[in-house]
């Protein structure tokens, strides 16, 4: 089955199945905080197209003006159902309607803001950037003590650059060239793992 067909159906397939969820979650968000339940934000898709990413809320509205993009730790800007959203990854559930719109793909390196894809080296970005970004993907299932690193760094920004961005640009690269629909399989087969374990998968977050 051809990745994009096998998308569609996953994704299709996941929103309805998960519909009540979905209006559920969205419900405590707005009993939660005022502002709006989805959290959208610029990020950098196949062939470095630029494309709005969507997320349940997880921080108070008007979180960028209070703060840097870049949260790690106990970031006073996060609501109540956030924290615990994000803790169970269920804040990236919205993003099943990013791949229905053919920005995203079920699996595939996660999508970074226009501020860190500048820091590919050209003659890595082309590559990396083949395939639509991904709603889960290897790299994330193998670094979920990510927060906790970032957290304990001096410059978590710098960190981020200089030591955990650049392994992750040659796992997409890897991805890119090397990834076939069983291994697809495997990472979703992971990703649920990691979700029925409360949420021990943790990585630094970009958004609101």
């Amino acid at each position: 089955m051809p990745k994009r067909a096998f998308d569609l159906l996953g994704a299709a397939l996941a929103l309805v199945l998960l519909s009540p969820l979905l209006l559920l979650l969205a419900l405590i968000i707005r009993l939660d905080s005022p502002g709006p339940v989805f959290f959208r934000q610029e990020r950098v898709g196949r062939f470095g197209r630029p494309f709005r990413i969507h997320k349940f809320r997880t921080m108070v509205s008007d979180a960028p003006a209070l703060g840097p993009p870049l949260t790690v730790g106990a970031d006073a800007r996060i609501t109540r159902s956030g924290r615990w959203l994000r803790r169970t990854r269920l804040d990236e559930l919205p993003q099943l309607i990013d791949v229905l719109r053919g920005d995203m793909s079920l699996v595939g390196p996660r999508p970074e803001v226009p501020g860190y894809v500048q820091h590919y080296p050209p003659a890595l970005r082309e590559r990396a950037l083949a395939v639509r970004p991904g709603i889960t993907d290897l790299s994330s299932l193998e670094n979920l003590d990510e927060a906790a690193r970032l957290a304990a760094a001096a410059d978590p920004e710098r960190e981020y650059i200089q030591h955990i961005l650049p392994i992750k640009l040659a796992t997409a690269v890897d991805y890119a060239e090397h990834a076939t629909l069983w291994s697809d399989l495997c990472v979703i087969a992971r990703t649920l793992g990691v979700l029925l374990g409360l949420g021990k998968r943790h990585d630094k977050r970009h958004d609101a």
